[in-house]
């Protein structure tokens, strides 16, 4: 019941009773990164420099798949992580330009030119921190998981306020935007067979026993029957983006590394995303094929400089897992946002009630007088999680 960082909105609804349990999970705390003395011992530093912290604010979504269980883990456990590694360099994020070694000393004179030459800024560590962050949490869940004979995985979604700059970091096809006065700055895509195709195709020819001769790496516009053996038929390679022809063989007639469209791609006939966290023990059906080598943990980090922006007091950053997107575009979560907002200026709870009524608009349900889903509109039936963090709040805490 404690307020959430920035007094931002959550809400949440479970999948319409076909599960008992809510494979969305959420986390949001305040993070103390600490700025270490050179040469103090942990407990040196904790007599001698116990006020010493960088502050920061992390909101995080989870979508399970194959359980809640991964789910729950990443939200006990990416926060922790994202904390280690950020006080990691925290010595070079504090520095005007980061020091090509921590320590401070040049080894080399052409460090410093190279650092520079490079353009590597603080905000730099900061994304490799959480892109560090994300692999650890991932080594750490496999572990745990393993040893409690625990399967299942989940994307992730997290969001990272540091040193006046919002970091939103995706594995997977949740999604984030800022809903700004006069535009909408998406802060993350979507990862998913589609979206990776190259990526997967290209891991599959350096490592073709990757596919155990049970799937072909190519991509067809349909799949591929015996009558089309023979035949020349439309078809992509990993370094293709445009498209070729390819007389087929038989070795073409088996099932696609990446097959279907929209939502119904899959990967290894598998998984709908390509990158998230867990999946160490997934194999393919009736197969001894791992999934877990194409399923990347490493997020996209995407910065957004807030003291370059003049914020406004309705303006925000939207979170949600896919359950919302299914059925919401950006224009529209961010046409109803602004509406929301508008309307309801004196209401201390507005931006928990908005975090509802974009649920429930998601849902085709209707909320007080709020929006009710037209006939026209597709319902979405799946866990549905979602974070408004308002954006001027930021200097309230």
């Amino acid at each position: 019941e404690r307020p959430l960082p920035w007094g931002a909105g959550y809400a949440e609804v479970i999948n319409a009773e076909k599960s008992e349990f809510n494979e969305d999970q959420a986390a949001c705390c305040q993070l103390s990164i600490r700025r270490r003395e050179p040469g103090l011992e942990d407990e040196e530093w904790l007599i001698l420099c116990s006020t010493q912290f960088l502050t920061g604010y992390y909101w995080a979504l989870f979508d399970g798949h194959g359980g809640p269980e991964a789910a729950i883990i990443a939200s006990n456990y990416l926060h922790y992580c994202i904390k280690q590694k950020l006080e990691e360099v925290v010595g070079g994020i504090t520095e005007a330009r980061p020091p090509m070694h921590l320590s401070g000393r040049c080894v080399c004179d052409s460090d410093p030119q190279f650092v520079e030459e490079k353009h590597i800024q603080a905000q730099d560590l900061v994304v490799g921190a959480l892109e560090n962050a994300f692999q650890e949490c991932d080594e750490v869940m496999g572990q745990e998981m393993e040893a409690t004979n625990q399967t299942g995985g989940c994307t992730a979604l997290a969001a990272v306020y540091f040193e006046g700059k919002m970091y939103v970091a995706n594995a997977g096809d949740s999604r984030a935007i800022l809903v700004l006065k006069d535009e909408v700055v998406p802060m993350s895509c979507e990862f998913t067979p589609e979206t990776e195709r190259q990526r997967l195709q290209h891991l599959a020819f350096l490592f073709p026993k990757l596919l155990d001769g049970e799937f072909t790496r190519f991509e067809f516009p349909r799949r591929l029957k015996g009558d089309d053996v023979g035949q020349k038929v439309l078809y992509r390679d990993y370094f293709m983006e445009g498209w070729g022809y390819k007389t087929v063989e038989k070795a073409d007639l088996k099932y696609p590394l990446v097959h279907g469209q929209g939502k119904q791609a899959r990967l290894l006939g598998t998984l709908a995303v390509s990158r998230g966290l867990g999946d160490h023990q997934l194999k393919v059906i009736d197969t001894n094929i791992e999934v877990k080598p194409f399923l990347s943990c490493i997020p996209k980090v995407n910065v957004f400089d807030l003291a370059l922006h003049d914020i406004k007091e309705d303006d925000v950053l939207i979170m949600a897992t896919d359950g919302l997107w299914d059925v919401l575009c950006n224009k529209e979560v961010a046409h109803m946002v602004r509406s929301f907002l508008a309307e309801n200026r004196t209401d201390p709870d507005r931006f928990s009630e908005l975090a509802k009524c974009l649920v429930c608009r998601a849902r085709g349900k209707k909320r007080g007088h709020q929006w009710l889903l037209d006939e026209s509109h597709e319902a979405s039936y799946d866990d549905i999680s979602v974070f408004v963090i308002p954006l001027h709040k930021r200097d309230e805490h």
